[in-house]
């Protein structure tokens, strides 16, 4: 194993860690799984570290440098018809090899997979090419997500109630483990043709504007689209007796998911072959080092699909049925937010998130805080999903309180705060909460008698919106400490190590 490789399976080992604890505490205290559902679920486990290890290594080396170089590449062009179309195609087929997105599909009743990612993905699309379009345009980034919100804000409104919840939770899983490194890669490079003083801070936001994409595109469809009751199916546990069993139920899906997998990597395989013959940006090293990653991706994915399918998400299911089933019920709420606070901390992307900041406001918010306040965000997030599955509460009561916040907030923050905060959204929602939150939930629902599309879904949407509020906090925590210093200095004069943030923070 690879120095690089072993870093990134300690990083999902971290991750997926304090769930599997928290499974095996309920399975000992609460409710008890038998020998072969456990078997299974510790198996998914196991799929899940290497798998989750090998696709994130996998994405850092692949897709960070095409993203970096396509959009370097773009920067130089003169038509900004072809960035936009670019921008496009890119922000498609990145999407449909999301495995965030590929989960939330399979746990979407009466709705085909494939209709719901390509629906997902031409909304990434156009959105990523409005983001291209607002570097090279230079558009003030908050006023754009306030307009745009406000917008979708209304347009919920006129949506029918068993899509709402999913186009929200379609947002979130969009900006996965894929999807993140490419755009952001792309980003960076789109913005290296402007020498000006925003250029950098213009770099971020690319995840934001394309998470809009996909909730207004879900929103559309369910005005078009006319699903039949939504029945959850595919949530039990083949019965098994023995470890043989166990191997064969795996081996009988890893074909399907190998398949399924390869259809989706494939256009982007090609996408990187045709711009190597068109620019011949990469020398052999780059291409070899781009073909592993590849590689690696590939495998990763399949074992990660194959064991949350096969069993960690039924294992979610099954365990949100029977704590939700009696008078016990109101437990819920306080697992939930045990699970959430404990994996938010766990998130990789998350300390690299942590680092950002501490970076920005030079040490003046330590990366300890910024965990501490996510982590409580995340937790009472998690606590709403589940009162909202218990009581009922339409998701529209918490979600536009909660982006008005944010909104508003981002006229108060120095504008590099909003770009991280607003890129931060699917930060939080990482692959557990998609592959065990969204399941318990989702089982949660079943066992009170609850509305799928209505109740169980708005779990992922609630977790994304904890960075924006948490991080535009902190900004504004820094911005209040700065001014305070400022007012005290006899001088009047800002320090040198806040010269940044005081830039940034000028409209």
């Amino acid at each position: 194993m690879t120095p690089k490789l072993k870093e990134k399976t300690i990083e999902s080992l971290s991750s997926v860690l304090p769930v599997a604890g928290i499974v095996l505490l309920l399975s000992i205290l609460l409710v008890p799984l038998d020998v072969g559902n456990m078997m299974i679920f510790l198996v998914s486990t196991v799929m899940l570290i290497v798998g989750m290890g090998m696709f994130q290594l996998g994405a850092e080396t692949a897709m960070t440098p095409i993203g970096e170089s396509i959009g370097g590449e773009l920067s130089k062009s003169k038509h900004k018809w072809m960035i936009v179309f670019i921008s496009f195609v890119m922000g498609l087929l990145i999407t449909i090899a999301e495995p965030d997105l590929q989960v939330l599909s399979n746990q979407v009743p009466s709705v085909p997979n494939a209709t719901l990612i390509l629906t997902v993905a031409v909304g990434v699309g156009i959105f990523l090419a409005l983001a291209a379009l607002r570097i090279i345009l230079k558009i003030n980034l908050s006023v754009l997500l306030i307009v745009l919100y406000a917008g979708l804000l209304i347009f919920s409104f006129f949506v029918p109630d068993n899509f709402l919840a999913v186009a929200f939770d379609s947002g979130g899983v969009t900006t996965g483990p894929m999807t993140v490194p490419f755009i952001m890669a792309f980003g960076i490079g789109l913005s290296s043709m402007r020498g000006d003083k925003d250029a950098s801070s213009d770099s971020f936001g690319l995840v934001a504007l394309s998470s809009i994409g996909p909730v207004l595109a879900v929103m559309i469809l369910g005005c078009v689209y006319h699903p039949q009751d939504a029945t959850n199916i595919g949530t039990e546990i083949v019965s098994v007796e023995t470890m043989q069993d166990v191997m064969l139920l795996f081996a009988r899906q890893l074909p399907h998911y190998a398949q399924e997998v390869l259809v989706s990597l494939l256009p982007l395989v090609g996408v990187f072959v045709l711009f190597q013959l068109v620019k011949k940006r990469f020398q052999k090293r780059q291409r070899i080092r781009i073909g592993v990653g590849f590689l690696y991706t590939y495998i990763g994915l399949v074992l990660f699909l194959c064991g949350v399918n096969v069993g960690f998400a039924p294992v979610g299911t099954m365990l949100g049925m029977e704590l939700a089933s009696g008078e016990s019920k109101w437990l819920m709420v306080p697992i939930g937010m045990l699970i959430g606070y404990f994996i938010v901390k766990a998130e990789p992307a998350i300390q690299v998130l942590n680092h950002q900041v501490q970076t920005v406001t030079k040490g003046a918010i330590s990366g300890k805080a910024m965990n501490f306040c996510l982590s409580i965000g995340v937790a009472i997030s998690i606590g709403l999903s589940v009162l909202r599955i218990l009581t009922g509460l339409p998701l529209q009561y918490i979600i536009i309180p909660g982006y008005v916040i944010a909104l508003v907030l981002s006229r108060f923050v120095p504008k590099i705060f909003v770009g991280i905060a607003f890129d931060s959204g699917g930060v939080a929602s990482g692959p557990m909460t998609s592959t065990f939150l969204l399941p318990l939930c989702i089982g949660a629902c079943e066992a009170v008698g609850g509305d799928l599309m209505t109740d169980a879904f708005g779990v992922v949407a609630l977790v994304a919106l904890t960075p924006l509020i948490a991080v535009q906090l902190m900004g504004l925590s820094y911005r209040i400490k700065l001014n305070r210093q400022l007012k005290n200095s006899q001088t009047k004069q800002i320090p040198d190590d806040s010269d940044t943030i005081i830039e940034f923070s000028e409209e």
